[in-house]
């Protein structure tokens, strides 16, 4: 991607009204857009990662079963009404149409996805069944904050699981478990991310949270200093001592929250009567299982985690691109060569952004690239030209290596 073609432009300045570090940096950078308070448009070099993020939950969740659908974002009322969430969820956006039907924005799907796959899994020999899908929900957040942590419209990726008895779900929910802490590794955040116990509502004793830690979160949690298993803020009065190994140490740290897993055990199925047939001929009614990370969300804890005073500083595996190759080239000869070295690139199969801006000073592309955040830079001039070089800078690293040509082997 030539950066001249790049119709976005990185900014000085974020916008005075975001104050979240994500939204500030990926508003500079050209990665996203702000619409209105919670709402943002991804511009291209920010879909690209999203859609590395994506990409990584799917590969995982299809790795334990999950099958991959979409549903509607717009719900009836009904639905809502049988499981009582109509007038019981607060952050659901209700809309009125045509005739004066009424309808829902989808914060969240069970009450889609329970009858849907009531219709195709009705005995035991059809269960369990997991399914998932990658959306835009909504939810009607009073106080949109955070940049892209905390939105009015967010993606989520959001798997349902079908079981015929609660030891099949705690079998697959820990399979989840385990599944969820790959993505968090692949994506970068894996060190920091924990596994945190938060109360599972009206569904079961616990819930599972992942938090990532950073200095820069909105959750409190404490974590336990031998196992590493976390504990949420609202439960630790009653769960002094980790819940995993039974250690009384548990240190205070801010989070982010990236991910979470509940039970949901038959809330949803008996609001629908979802029942199968078990082995015996007799109705017994489905379990469930719902897990839920949030890509937006993971983007901007990224962000959140890896970044420095000059911007952005991307894991390789999520990033826009894996080069940002910069000419410093003035003459045509030289320029020549530098539009080689990036189709060159290109071809052999590199993911390259080629600043080939002829206005900006070297100290603009310099920044911008700190700013934008590619692993790797690479500074193509009339002097290492002149040596048949390039240098190499990785992002976050100070060091600048001399490289021939023609080691990068692209010939």
């Amino acid at each position: 991607m030539r950066q001249t073609k790049l119709f976005t432009k990185t900014q000085r300045e974020a916008p005075k009204d975001e104050v979240s570090l994500n939204a500030q940096l990926l508003i500079r950078a050209g990665f996203v857009d702000k619409l209105m308070a919670g709402v943002y448009t991804y511009l291209p070099l920010g879909l690209r990662v999203l859609d590395k993020i994506k990409n990584i939950i799917r590969e995982e969740i299809n790795a334990v079963g999950g099958q991959e659908i979409l549903m509607p974002a717009l719900n009836p009322k009904e639905n809502w009404e049988k499981t009582g969430r109509w007038s019981g969820l607060d952050v659901l956006f209700r809309l009125e149409g045509a005739g004066g039907k009424e309808y829902a924005l989808g914060a969240s799907h069970e009450e889609v996805v329970t009858p849907l796959v009531q219709r195709f899994a009705n005995s035991y020999k059809d269960l369990p069944v997991a399914v998932y899908q990658i959306q835009d929900k909504f939810r009607n957040e009073p106080r949109a904050k955070s940049g892209l942590l905390r939105g009015r419209e967010f993606s989520m990726k959001d798997l349902y699981s079908f079981h015929a008895n609660e030891s099949d779900l705690d079998e697959y929910y820990e399979k989840v478990k385990a599944a969820y802490l790959k993505i968090y590794g692949r994506c970068g955040l894996g060190q920091l991310t924990h596994v945190v116990f938060a109360s599972g509502g009206t569904f079961s004793k616990y819930s599972h949270e992942f938090q990532t830690i950073t200095e820069y979160g909105e959750d409190v949690i404490f974590v336990c200093a031998k196992c590493g298993t976390g504990v949420n803020k609202e439960i630790i009065d009653e769960q002094k001592i980790c819940p995993e190994c039974g250690n009384e140490k548990l240190e205070e740290k801010k989070s982010i929250e990236v991910g979470n897993i509940f039970k949901l055990k038959t809330k949803y199925s008996s609001a629908f009567d979802y029942k199968y047939t078990d082995e015996k001929g007799e109705k017994q009614t489905v379990t469930m299982g719902c897990y839920g990370i949030g890509p937006s969300r993971v983007l901007g804890t990224i962000v959140e985690v890896h970044h420095d005073d000059g911007g952005i500083i991307w894991p390789e595996s999520v990033a826009p691109f894996q080069i940002h190759l910069i000419s410093l080239c003035k003459d045509a000869k030289n320029i020549k060569q530098a539009d080689e070295i990036y189709e060159a690139l290109t071809k052999s199969g590199k993911e390259v952004l080629y600043d080939d801006r002829a206005d900006a000073t070297a100290g603009a592309k310099f920044a911008d690239s700190d700013l934008i955040g590619i692993p790797t830079r690479i500074i193509v001039s009339q002097k290492t030209l002149e040596k048949e070089s390039i240098e190499m800078k990785k992002r976050g690293e100070k060091e600048i290596v001399l490289l021939k040509i023609k080691s990068l082997k692209i010939d």
